[in-house]
């Protein structure tokens, strides 16, 4: 059902033919995608392979919207240069905290009136969904504070990213990449009834996850199956194709993406998008829409895939041993019996994916056994229109819960299972402890992802894991009506009425951001977590769910750094920030004087060295944007990152926005570091300011002294800059 080819291709009029050849030169041919020309028409810098984009507007949830205004305002900014949606859909049941996540909303809506902003109250609508409705247009594009900002399928290139990428632009700087490569996603046939978005972003993840085939690479969607999904379904695919680990996706669209826009009062964001006549790609994901099969992501990524045909014929097998736990439990008289089905989000809570829904259970139950069934539509527009088509009404007497528009599910802040629970879900993610678990604490469960269509039909077997593709789906009509009075009449449109003379208000909880020392002449790193799993994600570096109330309070925040996945790391970390501490101030601890003497370092390099802590890890980074998974590490005194590779690039930009080197290290050099070992970089100041890409550095360990080499390759002068002052906010504060 998918095929990657791994050469370049050919488009010709839209259609690939594998014995096509061009007469064409290959680099005019690649200014013919889609990408190319929406890339041409951002960048700022009039060179194209070093692009410095400027977006057309911004969107940030009540998660990551205080801290980058925080940031921002420390760095100068005045007001919001483009149009920025904060929306308020991840801390939205203010259950945790006291007051901290409502003062969060407030501090919200009192930025959109001060700096003029766009402010989405809760419950109204979940970033995505309000962004594909009010933001999105063709050939614009879009940066986002979450790592699934994609609206691709509507025109739009979208970009999820780090805060201080959106403070570069709340600052008229630009987002700076080199030209990524365009990898075509080929469309063909048409999805077999009981076959959903899900099934199909399932099985593309699946195939290019782990070779990393599109990793900060664009996927550009053509070809003739485009036509055979409606532009619900294209949005539910393209939302996920931030779990391939792309850098951005984009769509052809056509006269059905123009119904959608006149739909929602918005016929004139619409424009035709397509490849040139002839197009040349990078590569090929070919997917054949006629023989995905509906699927399921088993703990804990959604690239773990099985069609549910096969994990059901296999499941004893499959399920002894599912990454690390054993969900055999879960067979019951040869069946795989679930507790939990929630449908939510951007990728789940669709108009379309809800009435399928509808139809399949209607006058039917889903039982009063310990199966739930939850349901979150992605908008109070779409709840609307669900409520006056019946289907709100059908899913509530079948026993669902109809519950309001929030992302909590997507990130264990809502619907978490009982401990042992199996959870399916239509949602973005699936990581450990996603969901709530606290393995350190007994407590853990497992998530799945499928289908809406196919978690209603496991809802009307009582929670019996069933493929859509064997239960009966009624025609149902997907006419749609957008009522756009429901945003008038709630949502803040202050773009372009900034008012600098009204405070800001602040709760207890929002503070600033505590000083950040620059880039000493000399590093001293000590290694406060050691990580050799195959991948590390943004969950296990900080932990999402109730962590998210204290995401304004930076050294609260802190607290909980690597906590599920390595305990004693802020123990050490503040450790080795007391003995800084003492550095600084002319004393040589007894420790570091070892340390010292076994590098051989004199007397003028140890006053001119900083201490801090470093994690390593094999394969940091996969996951969210959220700039805490770094930011928590250099409030406790992080200045490093020693990895492998890097999973992601918004991970990589986030170390490097808050002044952590993004060191990369050969595996062999990697084998036996352990907790507690020391890293000497001599010169490394001056290596940054010269544009080095590696220099020798001296590990000290139990085993003695090795001489390893780091590479921080692919700075920009900026990135360089923004290191040696030690942050972003030093970086731009310092001409304030």
């Amino acid at each position: 059902m998918v095929n990657l080819i791994k050469q370049g291709v050919y488009l010709c009029n839209g259609e690939y033919r594998e014995d096509y050849k061009s007469d064409i030169n290959i680099e005019e041919a690649k200014k013919n995608t889609i990408a190319y020309s929406i890339l041409n028409k951002h960048n700022t810098s009039g060179n194209m392979d070093n692009l410095k984009i400027k977006f057309d507007a911004m969107a940030s949830h009540d998660i990551t919207y205080v801290g980058i205004i925080q940031t921002a305002r420390a760095s100068g900014m005045t007001e919001f240069p483009l149009p920025y949606v904060l929306t308020n859909c991840h801390n939205s049941l203010c259950a945790v905290g006291g007051t901290i996540n409502e003062d969060d909303h407030v501090f919200g809506l009192s930025a959109a009136k001060k700096y003029g902003g766009i402010y989405v109250p809760a419950h109204i609508a979940v970033i995505h969904q309000y962004m594909r409705e009010m933001m999105a247009q063709c050939g614009n594009m879009i940066l986002g504070s979450d790592s699934h900002t994609r609206y691709g399928a509507l025109g739009t290139m979208a970009v999820g990213e780090g805060g201080p990428e959106l403070v570069k632009q709340l600052l008229n700087k630009t987002y700076d990449i080199d030209y990524p490569e365009v990898i075509a996603v080929y469309l063909e046939g048409k999805p077999a009834l009981g076959v959903g978005p899900q099934d199909v972003a399932l099985a593309i993840i699946g195939a290019v996850f782990k070779n990393a085939f599109v990793k900060n690479k664009v996927m550009e969607f053509v070809g003739p199956g485009i036509k055979n999904l409606s532009v619900e379904f294209r949005n539910g695919i393209d939302v996920m194709t931030t779990e391939t680990t792309c850098l951005s996706s984009i769509w052809a669209t056509d006269e059905k993406v123009q119904e959608y826009y006149k739909t929602h009062g918005r016929a004139e964001a619409y424009a035709k998008l397509e490849p040139g006549s002839v197009a040349y790609y990078d590569g090929m994901v070919r997917v054949d829409l006629s023989k995905v099969q509906p699927m399921i992501a088993l703990p804990f990524h959604p690239s773990n895939v099985y069609t549910i045909k096969e994990l059901n014929e296999n499941a004893e097998e499959i399920l002894r041993n599912v990454d690390g736990i054993s969900l055999a439990d879960k067979i019951v008289d040869g069946k795989i019996l679930v507790d939990q089905g929630i449908v939510a989000g951007c990728s789940g809570g669709t108009f379309e994916n809800i009435t399928k829904m509808a139809a399949i259970l209607d006058g039917k139950s889903v039982g009063s056994d310990y199966f739930n069934l939850s349901v979150y539509p992605s908008s109070q527009p779409v709840y609307s229109e669900l409520l006056k088509n019946g289907a709100a009404g059908k899913l509530m007497e079948s026993g669902a819960v109809m519950k309001t528009a929030f992302c909590g599910p997507c990130f264990g802040a809502g619907d978490v299972p009982n401990n042992n629970g199996f959870s399916i879900r239509h949602t973005t993610r699936n990581f450990p402890s996603r969901e709530g678990s606290k393995p350190g604490a007994g407590q853990i469960a497992a998530v799945a992802l499928m289908d809406a269509t196919s978690i209603a039909a496991t809802a009307l077997n009582g929670g019996i894991l069933t493929p859509a593709t064997e239960v009966y789906i009624p025609e149902f009509s997907t006419a749609y009506s957008f009522n756009g009075n429901i945003y008038g009449n709630r949502v803040y449109q202050g773009y372009g009425k900034a008012d600098t003379s009204l405070d800001l208000k602040f709760g207890p909880n929002i503070t600033d951001w505590p000083k950040m020392p620059q880039l000493a002449d000399n590093m001293l790193l000590k290694f406060a977590a050691v990580i050799y799993d195959e991948v590390t994600t943004t969950d296990e570096l900080i932990p999402s769910g109730e962590t998210s109330s204290y995401r304004s309070n930076p050294l609260k925040l802190a607290e909980f750094t690597l906590s599920r996945k390595e305990p004693l790391y802020v123990e050490r970390a503040k450790a080795t920030q007391a003995l800084n501490g003492e550095l600084q101030n002319g004393v040589v601890p007894e420790e570091l004087k070892k340390v010292f003497d076994q590098v051989e370092a004199t007397e003028d390099m140890i006053k001119n060295t900083g201490l801090g802590s470093v994690v390593y890890a094999n394969k940091p980074g996969d996951g969210s944007a959220r700039e805490q998974a770094a930011s928590c590490q250099k409030v406790l005194g992080g200045t490093a990152n020693i990895a492998v590779e890097y999973a992601t690039k918004r991970y990589r930009s986030n170390l490097i926005n808050w002044g952590m080197l993004p060191f990369t290290i050969d595996q062999e050099n990697s084998v036996g570091i352990e907790n507690g070992d020391y890293v000497f970089v001599e010169g490394i100041r001056a290596a940054v300011e010269a544009g080095k890409e590696e220099i020798k550095a001296k590990l000290v360990g139990s085993k003695g002294v090795k001489e390893v080499t780091l590479y921080f390759k692919n700075l920009t002068k900026d990135e360089r800059d923004i290191i040696l002052a030690g942050c972003l906010i030093n970086y731009y504060g310092k001409d304030k």
